[in-house]
């Protein structure tokens, strides 16, 4: 466990597509991994088998709609939580720092967008109830920015595309008034990539007090 038994930080990583969080998400373990920080890096969707259903439909191998997506991710996001393996609540209370990319506010953001936002919040209630981020950093990018980066993968999922990126980011922003209790801060996606990752540095540095 960390020092005098501390319990870990649960940090998240929000952003529309092509917003560059991975990639920085990536650097910044990375850097905290060397000065002796203890983290551990999850995403949803998971690798569970919940997961893997959601990942079919995103891309499109299985065709569904929002209502069952949205259902989808709220039951792999309690298995992440309570999973007894390697859930997020074990890992925290065995003091790691666990960093996640995406997490409600996704749900929030993509789903909320094409079905009533109220009933994706109610079914995500449960998640926020048993636990709630220390800190969400939200990554922010022009939308036609972050799809000319999508492009460059090659294959899209459901969301991506310029006019539901737009209105995603727009969800974003209106979760944050809404949600003034969640802490979030917003950094901007820079053209330079170090300085992004300086501007996260500072923030996640400050919320482990390293």
């Amino acid at each position: 466990m960390e020092k005098n038994g501390a319990r870990g930080k649960f940090i998240v990583f929000e952003g529309t597509d092509g917003s560059g969080k991975s990639t920085q998400l990536k650097s910044l373990v990375k850097y905290l991994g060397e000065k002796g920080v203890s983290c551990f890096v999850t995403h949803e969707p998971t690798d569970s088998p919940f997961g893997a259903i959601l990942r079919s439909c995103l891309t499109g191998r299985i065709d569904t709609d929002e209502h069952t997506i949205a259902a989808l991710f709220a039951a792999d996001r309690l298995d992440h939580i309570h999973n007894p393996v390697n859930g997020i609540l074990k890992k925290l209370n065995e003091g790691v720092n666990v960093f996640c990319d995406r997490y409600y506010l996704s749900s929030f953001a993509y789903n909320g967008g094409f079905v009533p936002l109220d009933w994706v919040v109610a079914l995500n209630a449960p998640a926020r109830e048993a636990l709630k981020p220390d800190v969400t950093v939200y990554i922010d990018i022009d939308p036609a920015q972050s799809m000319a980066r999508v492009a460059k993968r090659g294959e899209t999922e459901r969301y991506e595309d310029i006019e539901r990126q737009k209105q995603i980011r727009r969800n974003y922003f209106d979760l944050f008034k809404r949600f003034p209790d969640e802490n979030v801060a917003i950094v901007k996606s820079m053209d330079d990539k170090n300085e992004t990752q300086k501007n996260l540095r500072a923030v996640v540095c400050k919320t482990l007090g390293v």
